[in-house]
C-alpha cells in the first residue's frame, strides 16, 4: 500500500513538473511577444509622433507647388498665345506676298 501511495505521488509529481516545465515555456514565449510588440510600438510611435508635421510639411509642398504649377500655366498660355499669333503673321505674310506675285506676274525670290 504504502509503495501504491508512493507510485502516485510520484506520478503526480511527474505530471505537475510537466504543467510546470509547459507554464514556464509559455512564459518565455509571451515575453518574446511582449517584447516585439514593444519594439513594434517604439518603432510605430516615432514614425505616427512625426506624421502631423509631415503631414503639414506635404500640405505646404502641395500649395506651393500649385502655385508654381498656376504660373507655369499662364506662361504656356502665354507662349501658345505668341505661337498663334506667329501663325497667324505668316499666313498674312504668305497671302501679301501671293497677290504680288500674281498682280506683278514676278516671283518673289526670298534671300
Amino acid at each position: 500500500m504504502v509503495i501504491l501511495v508512493i507510485l502516485v505521488n510520484t506520478l503526480i509529481s511527474l505530471m505537475l513538473f510537466y504543467v510546470a516545465w509547459r507554464v514556464w515555456q509559455l512564459k518565455q514565449q509571451l515575453a518574446y511577444i511582449a517584447d516585439r510588440l514593444t519594439i513594434y510600438e517604439t518603432c510605430t510611435d516615432a514614425a505616427l509622433n512625426k506624421a502631423p508635421e509631415n503631414i503639414y510639411l506635404s500640405q505646404e509642398n502641395i500649395y506651393n507647388l500649385r502655385q508654381k504649377n498656376q504660373a507655369l500655366q499662364i506662361q504656356i498660355q502665354q507662349v501658345r498665345q505668341i505661337i498663334s499669333l506667329l501663325l497667324q503673321g505668316q499666313k498674312i505674310w504668305r497671302r501679301y506676298f501671293r497677290r504680288l506675285e500674281l498682280i506683278s506676274g514676278k516671283k518673289i525670290v526670298a534671300k
